[in-house]
């Protein structure tokens, strides 16, 4: 099975489109503060030219419960991408409902010496593993392989992906999914056309046998 790629922190039409072409899987909208925030009306006139088969995941930081709904609701977004643990809890029987009509659900967790990888993986859809918000980082990929050994579920590697390193990661965890951001960036909030196709490449070369 193919590597799932998102491209994240996106804020324009023409960074979207362009994204698709290179062959992306998912884009992702950032609806916390940060660099690359986009407001709700912003979001949804993104995906409203974006092609259906591509996912629209909105990243949520400490945004309410009926906040996340309405954007889910108001930008047709196809899933989440949670950063506070919280969040989770508060949403069980929301998102239990909204896994069950096709949304998928990305829990964060930020990676740190010494951080215990969750042994119940059920209830997020996939583990987003990074080394935190927007650090352009890696972070320790040998000691976390070895506990990804031992659990079950989907995984996706973030924090400092760019196109020169992403192989090596995909070699490494042989992941579900990549999740990139500054590394196909020209500055915060503005996609760099050859990189993102030098960084999907990459990817898929490193896929091959």
């Amino acid at each position: 099975m193919s590597t799932w790629i998102k491209f994240c922190g996106t804020t324009s039409v023409d960074d979207a489109l362009a994204s698709v072409e290179a062959g992306a899987n998912a884009l992702g909208f950032i609806f916390a503060a940060s660099k690359r925030q986009v407001t709700l009306e912003k979001a949804r006139e993104i995906i409203r030219d974006l092609p259906g088969e591509v996912e629209k995941i909105g990243v949520f930081v400490d945004e309410s419960a009926e906040e996340i709904r309405s954007c889910v609701e108001e930008a047709r977004l196809t899933g989440i991408q949670l950063h506070d643990p919280k969040l989770l809890v508060g949403l069980e029987n929301r998102l239990r409902l909204a896994q069950q009509q096709g949304l998928r659900i990305i829990k964060t967790l930020i990676v740190t010496d010494g951080v215990s990888l969750p042994r119940n993986t059920k209830e997020a859809d996939v583990w987003l593993l990074d080394s935190g918000a927007g650090s352009g980082k890696t972070f320790d990929w040998q000691a976390v392989r070895a506990q990804l050994a031992e659990r079950q579920g989907r995984f996706i590697i973030a924090g400092g992906l760019t196109p020169q390193n992403v192989s090596e990661a995909v070699g490494i965890f042989s992941p579900w999914g990549v999740d990139v951001v500054s590394g196909i960036e020209r500055e915060p909030g503005r996609k760099d056309r050859e990189k993102m196709k030098a960084f999907v490449a990459a990817v898929r070369k490193a896929e091959q046998p």
